[in-house]
């Protein structure tokens, strides 16, 4: 054998470094981070606050745990041998050169396969657990959820209530989703409530949350669609039973007329301009479908689809000029003047 002796620990210890590196790299890449303007939310799977959420965080822990004990026994058997069969400087011949192991050959064709059937089986035993709904008929309510780009709509067929942006539910009650989309294919993901699930043009995806306690949970688009894919947010706002009702309440009630001059210029302008013909704002001539439902636009903890915090300054900057916030938005720059834009921004917030 020609080059130096220590060539092979060299060789194994390039291998596990660059094991190591990749490992490194695709749990980094795996964990989903949300920059948001003023908040850096940053939602874990494997912090469930519901039990959908619990299922999936368990059955992740437990693949995470044979996956270690595997990696740690493969390189540990690399290691093993780099050190223990090794070429040393006073070997004067080659060593004999054994063909075949039988027993080690099936005792590692048996033991992975018996790995992949255990994983098979606690995924399914998994899925069966998520599509079982909790035994609560009466506790249940439906929510639509439909998908644009690149926002989300949300449609409470029981209540008369359309909302965006932020989906407001009760706590410990059974929240069936039926999700769609309007234009291409997204997914609807709150790591601390659900798993993944798409939503398709033209078809209708079942799923159900629930929230153990109140608190706001966020979410993001999982399916590439788009510019501005990245910057399709979802926001759920847990609340207490009584806190809902409450919210219920003031969302099925128009907006109170504004009162302040600034607000009134602003109600206005929207009622005049290129606003009315997208959006919505119940108990007003505004009643277009393209764009969010404005109604109560000002109770909302975000604006842009999720991906600005609901201030004032915000919604500024968000009219100001929203394909510079947004690339690909379907709302356009409308070249609105400094005034319109605070007078706008002063009738919007009002809207609780």
């Amino acid at each position: 054998m020609n080059g130096s002796p220590r060539t092979p620990i060299r060789r194994a210890l390039l291998l596990i470094c660059a094991l190591t590196v990749m490992t490194a790299w695709a749990l980094i890449m795996a964990v989903p981070v949300f920059a948001q303007e003023g908040t850096t939310p940053k939602p874990s799977a494997l912090d469930p606050a519901g039990p959908n959420s619990v299922v999936i965080a368990d059955l992740f822990n437990i693949v995470l745990i044979i996956a270690t004990v595997v990696f740690v026994v493969v390189e540990g058997l690399i290691l093993f041998s780099a050190f223990r069969f090794r070429r040393r400087a006073k070997d004067a011949s080659e060593p004999a050169q054994v063909h075949g192991n039988t027993k080690a050959e099936i005792a590692w064709t048996i033991l992975p396969a018996m790995i992949v059937v255990t994983l098979f089986v606690l995924a399914l035993q998994g899925q069966q657990a998520l599509d079982a709904k909790p035994a609560q008929a009466a506790e249940q309510m439906t929510i639509k959820v439909i998908g644009h780009q690149f926002w989300w709509e949300y449609q409470y067929p029981d209540l008369g209530i359309t909302t965006a942006t932020d989906l407001v539910i009760p706590t410990g009650r059974v929240v069936n989703l039926e999700l769609s989309s309007v234009d291409v294919i997204h997914s609807f993901w709150i790591p601390q409530l659900n798993g993944k699930t798409d939503a398709f043009p033209n078809h209708v995806n079942y799923t159900w949350i629930q929230a153990n306690t109140p608190g706001i949970y966020h979410g993001q688009c999982a399916e590439l669609c788009g510019a501005s894919h990245a910057n399709m947010r979802a926001v759920v706002v847990a609340k207490t039973p009584a806190e809902f009702d409450q919210w219920v309440k003031e969302q099925q009630a128009p907006p109170v007329a504004p009162t302040e001059a600034l607000a009134q210029q602003g109600q206005l302008i929207f009622s005049t301009g290129a606003c009315i013909g997208c959006h919505t704002i119940n108990g007003t001539a505004a009643t277009g479908k393209t764009g969010p439902d404005l109604t109560h636009v000002g109770s909302r903890t975000t604006l842009a689809g999720g991906l600005l915090t609901n201030t004032a300054g915000n919604q500024r900057r968000w009219l100001a000029d929203p394909p510079a916030v947004k690339p690909g938005s379907i709302m356009p720059q409308l070249n609105l003047t400094r005034t319109e834009i605070e007078a706008l921004t002063a009738y919007l917030q009002s809207l609780k």
